[in-house]
């Protein structure tokens, strides 16, 4: 609206508000397209618990300071300890509490929306799959959009359509065997799921953290399986350049990796949803003893639904003189990794991980190659894209025998496969082809360049 022959750009504006889902491998993902939008010069809202904000911003180590963070107060929610004797699922059933306790910012959401709507010209949700009771208010304003953010692969969902539609024959188009969604969730977090997608009906397109290079033919596949709704896909999301910090600011296991010789390490993280008994601590401590690589493990319990809640962590035990007889060649790191800087340096050159699409992305943003562990939710189904589509990983545990311990056997086996054998260099060679595509597809003209234009001047329009 023009006043006095100049722009009203309270009218013009258009700001963004992301509501991520309270665990890290989500709240980091949206944090991380937070920056994306950030840098086409457009007004960011971010929206979580006070808690989850604030887990948030500790654990990122690059600049918020433009970011509008929200954090709203819910009624208190129980905090327990990770439980890994779960004998029916890894799922992590003790952050429940937490994911329910978010369905209270749906109020304050409202509210905000409400008030940033009645200055901006437009307002853009981007809310979380998980989240999408507490955006459905954002339907009934008449300048709002609602974007639904997916955490997972394409290929995720190109699964679960493709099986609900009873498994048509794709012409010109192997699907590859698929692992069963059984111990994946628990019926609680399925329920929950589920009322979610009651509301993600009603948006006005579906965002995933992918890239066409990566899974393009599953990206077409979904767009002519949905048709009216509109897929974009901008990520990856995470740096794809890792500056490399001043002495005092780096992490001690850095140091360390730079004395190491060219993708010699194998890096063994499980994310901040796993929770491993003890005994299987000690056949992964054994397992990596054998296989004589060198190597950086992350050993760290689960997140709690609330990492501040003033409880100590659970320290988990070693086999007897483990730590004295792997000097020199392992390290283990009991606290938060700095798990890009570790991906991105040249004398990683392996990856065991549980495969989240978080960490699925790192590696291969990075050119690492992984050792597929998956646990839960998405994780096995990304295990199917990581090791049979993109052929840039191998498979540690198959989800059929997802139940049984993984000897120490199994797990050097791995970890020699992937590190010094020809199979493990052909895999290295195919993932830093894989990054190479990727970082090329951000360039000026190249395809993930142009889709975060397309998605920028459509919510600027």
């Amino acid at each position: 609206m023009a006043l006095n022959g100049k722009i009203d750009t309270h009218q013009t504006q258009v700001v963004v508000v992301l509501i991520p889902f309270p665990a890290q491998g989500h709240l980091n993902q949206l944090l991380h397209l937070s920056r994306l939008i950030l840098s086409h010069n457009i007004q960011v809202h971010y929206v979580s618990i006070v808690t989850h904000i604030r887990q948030a911003t500790l654990r990122d180590h690059n600049s918020v300071s433009n970011i509008h963070f929200h954090g709203f107060e819910v009624p208190p929610f129980v905090s327990p300890p990770p439980n890994p004797n779960n004998e029916q699922t890894d799922f992590p059933t003790h952050l429940i509490p937490s994911f329910e306790a978010s369905s209270h910012l749906r109020d304050p959401v409202r509210k905000l929306l409400h008030s940033l709507s009645s200055q901006a010209k437009r307002v853009i949700v981007i809310h979380d799959s998980v989240m999408a009771s507490v955006a459905q208010d954002a339907t009934n304003m008449p300048n709002v959009e609602n974007y639904t953010f997916h955490s997972s692969c394409v290929f995720s969902s190109f699964v679960y359509f493709w099986d609900k539609m009873g498994r048509p024959s794709v012409e010109g188009f192997h699907v590859p065997e698929i692992p069963s969604l059984e111990g994946c969730f628990t019926t609680q977090f399925m329920d929950f799921m589920i009322a979610q997608s009651e509301f993600i009906k009603f948006n006005d397109g579906d965002i995933f953290n992918t890239s066409r290079v990566i899974e393009g033919a599953y990206v077409e596949l979904m767009e002519s399986m949905r048709g009216d709704k509109k897929i974009w896909t901008l990520g990856p999301f995470n740096p794809l350049v890792i500056e490399k910090k001043v002495c005092k600011e780096r992490h001690v296991c850095m140091e360390w990796l730079d004395k190491q010789e060219p993708n010699s390490v194998i890096y063994v993280s499980f994310g901040t949803t796993t929770s491993f008994k003890e005994e299987q601590i000690k056949e992964i401590a054994i397992g990596l003893e054998q296989s004589k690589q060198k190597f950086i493990w992350v050993l760290r319990d689960a997140d709690k639904g609330d990492i501040f809640d003033g409880s100590e962590a659970k320290r988990h035990e070693l086999p007897n003189g483990f730590e004295e007889r792997v000097e020199g060649m392992g390290l283990i790191v009991r606290d938060w990794a700095p798990q890009l800087e570790i991906l991105s340096h040249n004398s990683t050159g392996g990856f065991m991980s549980h495969c989240g699409w978080n960490s699925c992305l790192e590696s291969i943003t990075m050119g690492v190659p992984i050792a597929a562990w998956p646990m839960h939710s998405d994780q096995p189904r990304n295990t199917v894209l990581i090791t049979e589509v993109l052929k840039v990983g191998l498979v540690v545990k198959d989800w059929a025998q997802r139940n049984a311990l993984v000897s120490a056997s199994v797990i050097e086996n791995a970890v020699r496969r992937l590190m010094e054998t020809k199979e493990g260099d052909e895999m290295r060679e195919r993932a830093v082809k894989l990054k190479n595509a990727i970082h090329r597809s951000k360039d000026e003209g190249g395809v993930s360049r142009m889709e975060v234009d397309s998605f920028i001047a459509h919510i600027t329009k």
